[in-house]
């Protein structure tokens, strides 16, 4: 996977407009029924980086970040101001905050992920970008100690322990995290005079299967 594990700057994703998409295959049947499908397990992420920007320092630090990861060819992080956290925004997170197994007194590893929940429905994202420094995990209703109880790859959202959590106990976790996307161009146009005059470019950016 050709990814470089750096964030695009927050200052300038601060602003931006995006959120999760997905494909759903609808076929309407003769009686006026439909038969609705989707290939996608998971949703994706687009943004407008473009709306982040204010002055003409961040269109310099914009192409900069740009050439950098040769347009389209290298993954990056992004951080998502609006969905970013294992709990509410508002809050810390805290290691009880997401379940993401339950032990069965073998398993060793487990991946991070966040559960969206509406009445009795739930999806599960997979969480492969967490933020260095903001994991926190839990066991049985107790935190754990990282370097002593478990380890974690902080490119890839798994969490490996020392001892299997025992069995039916839950493991939980708490986090920031980023998305890991690349530019869905392979060109930045910008212009000074229309900049000046309110203009911003267009900088989509996609989110990447890692």
């Amino acid at each position: 996977m050709q990814f470089h594990e750096v964030r695009f700057p927050a200052s300038l994703s601060f602003g931006s407009v995006g959120g999760p998409e997905r494909r759903t295959e609808v076929v309407t049947l003769a009686n006026g029924f439909e038969e609705r499908n989707t290939p996608w397990a998971h949703s994706r992420r687009r943004y407008d980086a473009g709306l982040g920007m204010r002055s003409l320092d961040d269109i310099e630090t914009l192409i900069a970040f740009f050439e950098a990861r040769r347009g389209q060819m290298y993954g990056f992080r992004w951080k998502d101001w609006s969905d970013y956290k294992s709990g509410v925004s508002s809050a810390e997170p805290l290691f009880d905050d997401q379940i993401i197994a339950v032990g069965d007194g073998e398993t060793l590893s487990f991946s991070l992920i966040k559960t969206y929940q509406s009445g009795p429905h739930s999806y599960a994202r997979p969480v492969t970008k967490p933020v260095l420094g903001t994991v926190r995990v839990g066991v049985a209703a107790d935190e754990m100690q990282e370097g002593v109880d478990y380890t974690l790859d902080i490119n890839t959202g798994l969490i490996t322990f020392a001892h299997a959590p025992e069995q039916d106990v839950d493991v939980t976790a708490g986090f920031e995290f980023d998305v890991p996307v690349r530019f869905d161009t392979d060109q930045i146009q910008t212009s000074v005079a229309s900049f000046q005059a309110g203009s911003v470019p267009n900088v989509p950016v996609v989110e990447v299967r890692v």
